[in-house]
């Protein structure tokens, strides 16, 4: 790459796109790299401020900004995500799928350290839909060394920064417990939040039983579910440490095992999850503020259940950091800081 006046330019070849940026009218490329320079491209580039012009030179040491920002993309994505086409050392990545989009922070971070490039994408753990842009890419400087590109491909590894996870059919059985229901003293009102919930993925409810307080006939109900193909439980009710509550323990005598009861999640402090047999089939027990409260702790989890993620107990940890929703007049959820 070698810097010339733009009026001795003519001929030449562009190593760079040159943007043109009118207020509130466009802000594109005039010219792409590639172009070769002609007599009435002066004035043009002129009047965009460029008098002078970068003239690009073959370097064997040396990467031209789109040729990097290809590599730097090739180690972020996986096969869900669709890159947009390289522009001025910038490609971005959105989701061809809906799923679960997940972040390498640590990884992120190194490449992002080493310089030159930089690497920007939304917090991982998130729900996205098919189209919602994912992250963006960018070569910093015009060219770069080769060997800098190599570095940042050791950096990142073998495996991409950033993964997709589609989403997979499930099917879902359902137990409502409590004394209150079940002799019909009160409507159940928490069994169509959870369809309403379980209808933004793919999944078919196979069975709904409704308990008592009595432990030993949660137990038998969410059996009978499992027996019946269930690879989803969804336990409503019964979740409080008042003494009458006994879903939890319902839970623990299928021999589930319990990965916790209790997260660093307001509204859902209440919660459990626990893994049934080989399959690690959950197994979710949901407090009360699922039904009443628009976004809760089953909010942050189930989008990674339909992913096929097994969550253990450091996994819903790490939600105290953001696991405290401010139930905003308006809720843009996911878009926001709940969670993350």
């Amino acid at each position: 790459m070698k810097l010339m006046k733009t009026e001795e330019a003519v001929g030449q070849i562009l190593c760079h796109d040159i943007t043109q940026i009118i207020r509130g009218v466009t802000k594109d490329a005039v010219f792409r790299k590639g172009h070769v320079i002609r007599e009435e491209d002066i004035p043009v580039l002129l009047s965009v401020g460029k008098d002078h012009i970068y003239i690009w030179e073959n370097h064997e040491n040396m990467l031209h900004e789109n040729e990097a920002a290809q590599i730097l993309c090739d180690i972020c994505r996986n096969d869900h995500m669709r890159p947009s086409e390289v522009k001025e050392g910038k490609i971005e990545l959105s989701a061809e799928c809906a799923g679960l989009f997940k972040v390498d922070s640590e990884r992120l971070k190194a490449v992002n350290s080493l310089g030159e490039m930089m690497i920007a994408a939304r917090h991982g753990d998130v729900p996205v839909k098919a189209g919602d842009k994912l992250a963006g890419t960018r070569i910093i400087p015009l060219v770069i060394e080769k060997e800098k590109m190599e570095r940042a491909k050791e950096t990142a590894g073998e495996k991409p920064i950033f993964e997709l996870m589609p989403y997979l059919k499930k099917k879902a059985g359902i137990v409502t417990t409590g004394n209150e229901v079940f002799y019909g003293r009160i409507e159940d009102t928490f069994t169509p939040v959870i369809r309403e919930k379980l209808s933004e993925y793919d999944v078919e409810v196979i069975g709904h039983e409704v308990c008592s307080d009595d432990h030993e006939q949660i137990t038998a109900a969410i059996r009978k579910l499992l027996d019946a193909g269930a690879d989803l439980i969804l336990c409503t009710g019964g979740m409080s440490v008042d003494p009458d509550d006994r879903t939890p323990l319902a839970i623990r005598n299928t021999g589930a095992r319990i990965v916790t009861y209790g997260a660093p999640v307001l509204p859902g402090a209440m919660f459990l999850l626990a893994y049934y047999g080989d399959r690690h089939i959950p197994v979710m027990g949901l407090p009360g503020c699922v039904m009443y409260a628009r976004r809760t702790v089953f909010d942050l989890v189930l989008p990674r259940i339909m992913a096929g993620e097994v969550l253990e107990k450091q996994d819903l940890d790490r939600l105290g950091e953001g696991g405290l929703c401010l139930s905003c007049p308006v809720c843009t959820f996911p878009n926001c800081g709940f969670g993350k």
